[in-house]
């Protein structure tokens, strides 16, 4: 058996936990593989709506095994707020949520680092949620990080080493840190942490495929933040591409299977950095608005702008789709036109290959205008009742991207969800 990769191709928000819980019947393990809290990956279903940040997006469903894999880092303190509200909602979370103990853990001066750094930066800051999410990647890579399974390993004297180490570092920045009523929660949390199937996940996984299980991988964020091939520096701390799965979860590369990458009919972005076809007008404030672009999380408003397939071209590439599926196609349906970027003008020369840097004063995108197809189509529930222009823009999104789209999505239930047959 082989891994199937679930992942977004723009800049997160591609509405990537709706499509995993809508695969997940197919599957018998879903598993995280990268990123923090400060993901938001929002299910509707039955008339409620969940928001899942550490999760896998397949507890919803029929009690499939769902890993939060070592490539994750988690906050106990959001992680039991989330895990509680579930299990109040019905989920029985601990009979189907396993840990990796290689999970590196967010700890409450990280947070405080994480907003002292944003401080220092001034105008130039990268726009973090604020989560501690790069301060606990950061300790990963320079070998100061606390993982999980330290709680079975003289916990208290690598906690209170790690977090001693954090308030000089903040001192030295000017700060006089004051976290105790923080630390408190947070040593509380790790208790309710201990409650969870803690594992050796890697090895757990190989030995589902081992005998014939299947395993979808659930990325967060999008490939337009990973940072090596997204837009530095304004991206996120881990890597969000299809070889994160790897190194997320301890896979071996031959062992990828099917790589489905999801994007949106349009394209946003949320906080600071490059985005070459962002609509400032009102246009950009319809599509904000039809599609309810707000943070999942943060609450945040998102940018918004037209699709960039010069973009989706590279993100396709760099992780090896070979199945597309497109979302909130519905937020156009009242368009008379829609525009699509082909190309970028650099320095006057017409570019299709994704360059080195996307600075808006470097770039200037290329448009095609396509007719848009004036239809509502949130009701329908096959691909026959597509109109014609809307199938056009998909054959045309499929001639320009090379590769099948096999899933499109027409509003936020699950119901709204259609397979193509192809």
């Amino acid at each position: 058996m082989k891994v199937d990769v679930l992942l977004g191709l723009q800049w997160g928000d591609e509405g990537k936990g709706k499509v995993v819980d809508v695969l997940t019947p197919a599957y018998d393990v879903v598993a995280r593989f990268q990123g923090g809290p400060n993901a938001g990956h929002t299910l509707e279903f039955e008339g409620k709506k969940y928001v899942l940040r550490s999760i896998p997006s397949g507890v919803f469903q029929h009690g499939q095994t769902n890993i939060i894999g070592n490539g994750v880092v988690l906050d106990p303190v959001l992680f039991r707020e989330e895990a509680e509200a579930l299990e109040k909602s019905g989920v029985d979370l601990h009979k189907v949520l396993k840990l990796s103990k290689k999970i590196h853990l967010i700890l409450p001066t990280h947070r405080l680092l994480d907003a002292a750094n944003e401080r220092a930066k001034g105008g130039a800051k990268i726009g973090t949620t604020g989560k501690g999410i790069g301060p606990t990647y950061t300790d990963k890579v320079s070998r100061n990080g606390l993982r999980l399974g330290d709680i079975f390993h003289n916990f208290d004297k690598k906690y209170e080493a790690a977090r001693d180490r954090h308030v000089a570092m903040l001192r030295s920045m000017g700060e006089e840190p004051e976290f105790t009523d923080m630390e408190k929660k947070w040593l509380n949390a790790i208790d309710y942490l201990r409650t969870f199937d803690i594992i050796d996940s890697e090895h757990y996984i190989n030995h589902c495929l081992d005998e014939g299980k299947s395993v979808l991988c659930e990325g967060a964020q999008g490939t337009m933040l990973d940072v090596d091939f997204g837009s530095y520096p304004f991206v996120t701390s881990s890597n969000t591409i299809c070889a994160g799965a790897c190194a997320g979860l301890g896979v071996a590369p031959r062992k990828i299977g099917d790589v489905y990458g999801i994007f949106k009919a349009y394209c946003t972005r949320v906080g600071a950095g490059p985005f070459p076809t962002e609509l400032f007008d009102e246009t950009g404030k319809l599509i904000r608005d039809l599609g309810h672009e707000y943070g999942a999380v943060t609450g945040r408003e998102r940018r918004c702008g037209w699709i960039d397939l010069v973009a989706l071209k590279y993100a396709i590439m760099i992780n090896g789709v070979n199945k597309l599926i497109m979302m909130k196609s519905d937020v156009l349906d009242g368009f008379d036109e829609i525009k699509a970027c082909v190309a970028y003008e650099v320095n006057g020369k017409r570019v299709e290959e994704f360059p080195f840097s996307i600075e808006e004063d470097e770039i200037t995108p290329v448009y095609v205008t396509l007719p848009g197809w004036k239809t509502d189509m949130t009701a329908m529930r096959s691909e026959e009742e597509f109109p014609k222009t809307f199938n056009d823009y998909i054959l045309f999104l499929e001639k320009e991207l090379r590769t099948p789209i096999v899933i499109v999505s027409i509003g936020p239930d699950r119901e709204q969800t259609i397979v193509r047959k192809k």
